[in-house]
């Protein structure tokens, strides 16, 4: 099988069509006609995870964040990025990426969310181009049964293995209608707020954001990584209807930059 194969089935589930203008999803260095060998699967493209990819064989490395975002005007050791590039085509590996076209399909990033927490009666919260695709950022639905709001939280912060958890005081007994969102979803929050969601589960909330609830619904900020940590499951699902598992494996590097005391 060859790199273009896989690469053909991520699109086929998350066309590039979907990703957003300031985005750069898709194939970021490498020869896709290259045989494969192996993929790894990762959040974010570091050096610890190219060295991964080198030391256990991978060819092939897919990332929910694109490893070059916007141009590069020189390849030097500089920075990170360019050091990963240098180091992936040293070593025959391609890089690829599949970012807001995954977050935008209704089983992409923020789905995936909504299945750890169990939500029925699903609603893309944000629609996004041709309605009836049913694309869009973030997902709304309700939970089976309501549930204590704290004790929901606790839920939220075992689930996204949360180190902290920012939140705003909760402004009913209980929880049933959750909003959610992966990644930075603070500029949908006035959409989970019309749809009548009890709480707004996303990341990188500034300070400000959280005086917007006003008592009428809960944020709960647990941090762009955690929001997206379960891509990779999403990646693993797609290849192995196709190829051996064998062939695809996750990345070991936990790459969020963010740590707690």
């Amino acid at each position: 099988m060859y790199i273009k194969e896989i690469i053909a089935l991520i699109e086929e589930y998350a066309p590039l069509k979907f990703q957003a203008s300031f985005d750069n999803s898709g194939l970021l260095c490498g020869d896709p006609k290259r045989e494969l060998t192996s993929v790894l699967l990762c959040i974010d493209v570091t050096e610890e995870v190219v060295n991964e990819a080198i030391i256990h064989g991978h060819n092939l490395i897919i990332s929910h964040h694109p490893l070059i975002f916007s141009g590069l005007k020189h390849i030097t050791p500089a920075t990170y990025v360019e050091r990963c590039v240098i180091s992936a085509i040293k070593h025959d590996i391609t890089i690829y990426a599949a970012h807001t076209n995954m977050d935008v399909v209704a089983n992409g990033v923020s789905g995936r969310m909504a299945d750890k927490l169990h939500l029925h009666n699903r609603q893309i919260l944000q629609p996004e181009g041709d309605l009836s695709e049913g694309n869009g950022f973030g997902i709304i639905g309700e939970l089976e049964t309501p549930v204590e709001s704290m004790a929901f939280l606790r839920q939220v912060k075992a689930t996204f293995h949360c180190d902290r958890l920012r939140y705003t005081r909760p402004h009913t007994p209980s929880i049933r209608k959750v909003a959610v969102c992966g990644g930075a979803g603070a500029s949908f929050f006035n959409r989970a707020l019309a749809n009548a969601a009890d709480i707004y589960i996303s990341g990188d909330f500034k300070y400000h954001d959280f005086f917007l609830t006003e008592n009428r619904i809960m944020i709960a900020d647990i941090g762009h990584y955690e929001s997206e940590q379960f891509t990779k499951e999403i990646f693993y699902e797609i290849l192995t209807k196709k190829i051996s598992t064998f062939a695809v494996q996750f990345s070991e590097i936990n790459t969020n930059p963010i740590k707690y005391l």
